[in-house]
């Protein structure tokens, strides 16, 4: 029984619309039940046992692997049971199918959802209805109104009927809204019970589609992702604008490859001082561990004696093998970075420094450092044999980008399956809670600076191979910006225990990506600090309204 098209649907037209096909689904679902019991559901229960038992520690091992076994073999049997019922079963769930196939949409779901349009205009029209009937009803009562005080409150009051009448309007469209989810849900939770909970490709996604279109909201939808279409659209303006302005394509394969080969050391930086900012810090001194690991990297693994000196003394290596020397290079960075880290994270998490001044004064102590060990001099190039042997380039393919992906997948691990990572958004969102429920706030701070200082280390050392050494205390200024900006741009959020790995990456290449570009077209480098500024600017800005809304 269908309705008729554009007609309102009341409750109980829309329960004689389903009644049919309850009652027949119904029937099938009871006749699959009674085959299950034996079979399928006797065996789900089972299992259950068994892993209860497998955890019970009030029995002895005797008495537990006695009742394991047990109900193996009563298992055993009910899994019989169900192979021997499972075609009947198939058979009574294929036509339960079939017919909510022929008959859900057509005599139930497509009703439903024509009466929701028509209810949707028929909310339309008395919301403006309403409106114009305040306004008449303001305009006359002004009329009789001489007291500026009295026009006043009159203006007032109108304002607060139009606002009632504008959150009417938005409650009957969302019990609208409501009402087709549900009926288009009903289909799959009548698909659910036939099927024990398995869905078909097509189904899961047919579900998530219509999931995201019901929680969908504009404002929201924006405030996520508003930053990202920008960026998307000055980007596809600067693809535009190559070929006019220089003569050049910018989106080429060449190009691709170099932007995520300059970004791969910088994914280490964003990765490490991401986990700082989930705890609602940050860390201004990575441009100068840079520095330092990049410093102590070209010492190592310097062609020849080295031209410099540190503290006066002028190291050699090139009597040590050459990939020694580069593990070398790579643990003296680790344990360098790791180091200072340590130390920020100890005086961070002991003493409840903010970790702005904590790695303020990491930042100048190492660059304090390192120019007065150096005397500020650039050591020169590292033997070109070393980036062959660790980041080859594979038919034009640099592999320095593995090195990055690998790093990626690491913390993401980290962060999503690990219990050091729960605990990481934990105290990240709320330190107090976290340390009542057992979590030592201690630990996972010196924890996430630890890790970041590892982080920092390899970054130190695939960025001295990229470049083939030219290490001085000077390189790396203002990388801890762009590290920082590249997290929140991703969403890491500075109001603590919001961010995932997949938006740091994303911002790490976004920058990256913008910086490149603006690079290939001539505009100043001053110019493209006017650019991240901005776009550093929106970001935090957004970041801040989200937090708004959800407080």
């Amino acid at each position: 029984m269908a309705a008729p098209s554009g007609k309102i649907l009341s409750i109980d037209d829309e329960a004689k619309l389903i009644q049919p096909i309850d009652e027949y689904v119904s029937t099938i679902q009871s006749k699959v039940d009674e085959l299950r019991a034996e079979g399928t559901t006797k065996v789900v229960a089972l299992q259950t046992n068994i892993d209860v038992a497998k955890s019970d520690r009030v029995l002895t091992k005797a008495e537990r692997d006695e009742a394991i076994a047990q109900y193996k073999a009563e298992m055993e049997k009910a899994k019989k049971v169900e192979a021997a019922n499972k075609p009947e079963v198939d058979k009574l769930i294929a036509d339960a199918e079939a017919y909510l196939k022929q008959h859900f949409n057509s005599e139930y779901y497509e009703p439903v959802k024509a009466s929701c349009a028509a209810q949707k205009i028929e909310a339309k029209a008395k919301y403006e209805k309403a409106l114009a009937d305040l306004a008449e009803e303001h305009k006359q009562t002004l009329a009789g109104l001489s007291d500026s005080r009295e026009v006043k409150e009159e203006n007032y009051i109108y304002k607060n009927r139009q606002f009632d009448a504008k959150v009417t309007y938005g409650t009957e469209l969302q019990q609208i809204k409501d009402r087709q989810h549900e009926a288009f849900a009903y289909e799959y939770h009548l698909i659910d019970m036939l099927r024990m909970g398995k869905f078909t490709f097509a189904e899961k996604q047919a579900q998530k589609r219509e999931n995201y279109l019901y929680t969908f909201n504009t404002r929201n939808f924006f405030l996520k992702n508003g930053l990202y279409i920008v960026i998307l659209l000055v980007f596809i303006g600067l693809c535009a604008a190559a070929p006019i302005v220089k003569g050049t394509q910018l989106l080429t394969y060449q190009n691709v490859l170099n932007i995520l080969q300059q970004a791969s050391p910088r994914m280490f930086y964003a990765l490490g001082v991401a986990g700082l900012i989930l705890l609602t810090g940050t860390d201004l001194s990575i441009g100068r561990m840079v520095g330092m690991g990049m410093t102590a990297s070209t010492i190592i693994m310097h062609q020849g004696i080295n031209t410099g000196s540190v503290f006066g003394v002028v190291f050699d290596f090139t009597s040590t093998p050459l990939v020694l020397r580069a593990l070398l290079a790579l643990v003296v960075c680790i344990c360098l970075t790791t180091l200072f880290t340590t130390i920020a994270g100890f005086f961070t998490a002991r003493f409840k420094m903010h970790p702005f001044i904590s790695t303020m004064a990491n930042m100048l102590i190492i660059f304090g450092l390192v120019t007065y060990a150096t005397k500020g001099v650039s050591f020169g190039a590292i033997e070109g044999a070393i980036p062959g042997i660790f980041i080859p380039k594979v038919n034009g393919f640099p592999t320095i980008i593995l090195w990055a992906a690998l790093a990626v997948a690491i913390v993401w691990f980290i962060w999503n399956k690990t219990t050091f990572g729960k605990n990481l958004y934990a105290v990240g969102g709320n330190p107090e809670a976290a340390a009542v429920s057992g979590i030592s706030v201690f630990g996972v701070t010196i924890g996430a600076f630890v890790l970041a200082g590892i982080l920092y280390g390899f970054g130190d050392w695939l960025e001295c191979m990229r470049m083939v050494g030219s290490g001085s205390a000077a390189y790396g200024q203002g990388w801890d910006m762009d590290a920082i900006a590249a997290c929140v741009v991703g969403g890491v959020s500075f109001t603590g225990g919001i961010g995932k790995i997949s938006g740091v990456t994303v911002g790490v290449l976004i920058f990256t990506a913008l910086t490149y570009s603006l690079t290939i077209l001539g505009i100043d480098t001053n110019l493209q600090f006017v650019f991240s500024g901005i776009i550093i600017l929106t970001a935090v800005t957004l970041d801040c309204l989200k937090y708004v809304q959800k407080k």
